[in-house]
């Protein structure tokens, strides 16, 4: 999803993942990029390579809910063996996706939604709101595992919808859909409620504020 910039009243004001990114959760990573060197591989090729997979199926699932264009398969020869590796992940991942889906019936009803909050002074893009009976909130990242900042991510985003839509509440819980960098692999968490999530949001985002004041007087 591209960046761009959320303001109020003309005043720029910082998004959701700008909040989350500068308090994120590295352990993985680091522990991760540990691994690599200690197997003797350089982790940024590795990297590269294993976002493929995920980006790809993150796309094929987007072309499918936006109506955008599919993304071209690679043709071997002449594309890289990895290239031919990762398409294959990702179309078993988008497999599992159009099951998931079938089953659920949760329907895209709004996609890309860029909200901002008066009262928390911060904007954010939504993935999708869904619906099954109930209006609920989807998210999908492309990634080895589930972090807490995912689910204050999915809880700010709640908080954003029901400011600017009070008249039509999550009732539905919140869906994260997810697919692995490396595997290929989708997998589907469901929260009801994140209200301890918005919680740490709020806190984050007061955090966010005295962060900047601190490094002003550095």
């Amino acid at each position: 999803m591209p960046t761009q910039p959320y303001k109020i009243d003309g005043i720029r004001v910082p998004s959701v993942t700008t909040i989350l990114g500068r308090f994120k959760e590295s352990g993985g990573l680091i522990h991760w990029a540990w691994e690599q060197g200690r197997d003797g591989l350089d982790y940024r090729q590795t990297r590269d390579d294993a976002a493929d997979a995920g980006k790809i199926a993150h796309a094929m699932v987007e072309s499918t809910i936006r109506c955008k264009p599919f993304p071209i398969k690679p043709e071997s020869p002449p594309a890289p063996a990895i290239e031919m590796i990762n398409w294959k992940k990702a179309t078993s991942s988008f497999a599992a996706f159009q099951e998931w889906s079938q089953q659920t019936k949760l329907t895209p009803l709004e996609t890309e939604v860029s909200l901002t909050c008066r009262c928390h002074m911060v904007g954010g893009t939504l993935d999708a709101m869904m619906v099954n009976d109930k209006l609920a909130i989807g998210d999908w990242k492309t990634g080895n595992a589930v972090y807490i900042d995912h689910l204050c991510q999915l809880a700010a985003y709640g908080h954003l919808w029901t400011v600017n839509y009070p008249s039509r509440p999550i009732i539905g819980g919140y869906h994260l859909l997810r697919f692995s960098k490396v595997e290929g692999d989708f997998t589907h968490h469901f929260w009801a409620n994140l209200d301890k999530a918005w919680r740490q949001f709020e806190l984050l985002r007061e955090a966010f504020d005295l962060d900047k004041e601190l490094k002003e007087r550095l």
